[in-house]
Parts: structure tokens; C-alpha cells; sequence
């Protein structure tokens, strides 16, 4: 057994819609591994239930798998506002949400996350978010981190996933890799910035949260 199959054994499982999901994904989607997974799914929903929020935004669907771990927590009549990029997974993201409990609690925004959180007559225009999820296209992690600040909250979270790049953020040989460059420079930026607190959790590929302080 490895560390990864104890993590696993002694977390909570995943409910059964969120199992279908990952089957599915395994069987019929390109890149798998970008899949939340059990353990950052609890997570995910443990930070939800703790913290409540009323609305929720995530940049990066994929196939639904970490929206519908968010809205586990949400106050009553609260949403999950969720930005996917890539059109052709609409269909497979449409029925994962659609089977599972929090169907009216998730709406679905296609499109490029820059563009539709900088368009005035966006559906998200008016809502401050209690927490914000990033998991999109790492090289701009610190663009979404500039165009979504406004919209947290004092004292809300925001969640970046992938901060820790299976490790690429300290290995030189990634110095001109794109993608690790990014990551680099959000890591940076956030500990630089006065106005939140972070902390870097080595779970999965790295997920830090961040807590808005002004």
C-alpha cells in the first residue's frame, strides 16, 4: 500500500455521483489526472461546509468534478458560478451536473475566464464571491488572481490549485517551461502581497489558500 492508497482509505469516500464522474472521466476524457480526486474533493467540500459561502466562482470546470465538491457546502440559495473554457466538454459537464443533487446550484459559464469576468453584462458582473477556486491555464494565475481580487470579499478565500506543479516550481530543469513559470510567479506575488494571508498545502499537486485581509 502507498501513502497515496492510506491517504485515500482513511478520508472519506466520495459520494456515488462523484464516482460515476471520475469513471466517466477515465474512460472517455483526455487528461484525467487533472481530475480533483477523492481526497482534494473532500477537501473541498470540507472547506465549503466550514466556510459557508453564499456564491462560489471556479475558473477551470473540466468535468464538473470540483464544482460539485464546492456546492456541497453552500448556504441556502447559494450558487456555484463555474468557467470552462473548452466547449467541447459542455455536454459531459451539462450531465455530470444535471445527475447530481446540486443541479440548480451550479451555473455554468463558456468561455475564456479573462473575458467573461471583465465583461460588464456577464451573468457574474454584480456578485462578490466568498470564495473563488482557480484552476485554469496556470500561465495566467496571476492575471485571474488581478481580475478576481475585487470581487472577494473581506475576509473571503481564494483557492489556487496546482501551486506545487509535481514539483517543477523548485526543479531547474522546468526554468523555460511556460506553465512552471506562471505557478513561479503567482507563488511569488501572493507572498508578497500585504493584503492576504496563504498557506501552501502539499495536497495532490499543491493547493494554497489564501484569506482576503483587505
Amino acid at each position: 500500500m502507498t501513502l497515496e492508497d492510506y491517504i485515500e482509505r482513511y478520508s472519506s469516500p466520495e459520494p456515488e455521483w462523484l464516482s460515476r464522474i471520475t469513471r466517466d472521466t477515465y474512460q472517455h476524457v483526455l487528461n484525467p489526472h487533472m481530475l480533483s480526486g477523492q481526497v482534494q474533493g473532500r477537501l473541498l467540500s470540507m472547506l465549503s461546509h466550514m466556510l459557508q459561502p453564499k456564491y462560489i466562482l471556479e475558473l477551470g470546470t473540466y468535468t464538473g468534478y470540483s464544482a460539485l465538491s464546492l456546492a456541497e457546502g453552500l448556504a441556502e440559495g447559494g450558487q456555484v458560478y463555474t468557467i470552462e473554457h473548452n466547449d467541447e466538454l459542455e455536454d459531459t459537464i451539462r450531465r455530470n451536473i444535471a445527475s447530481s443533487p446540486y443541479a440548480d446550484r451550479i451555473t455554468l459559464l463558456l468561455g475564456d475566464a479573462k473575458t467573461i469576468i471583465g465583461n460588464r453584462e456577464s451573468e457574474i458582473e454584480n456578485r462578490n464571491f466568498d470564495l473563488v477556486f482557480i484552476d485554469a491555464d496556470k500561465r495566467e494565475y496571476c492575471a485571474y488572481y488581478d481580475l478576481i481580487y475585487s470581487r472577494v470579499r473581506v475576509g473571503g478565500y481564494i483557492l489556487a490549485d496546482n501551486t506545487l506543479w509535481d514539483g517543477h516550481v523548485v526543479d531547474s530543469a522546468y526554468d523555460r517551461d511556460a506553465q512552471t513559470l506562471g505557478l513561479r510567479a503567482f507563488n511569488e506575488r501572493i507572498a508578497t502581497d500585504e493584503r492576504v494571508e496563504q498557506v501552501i498545502l502539499p495536497v495532490r499537486d499543491g493547493l494554497t489558500l489564501i484569506r482576503k485581509l483587505c
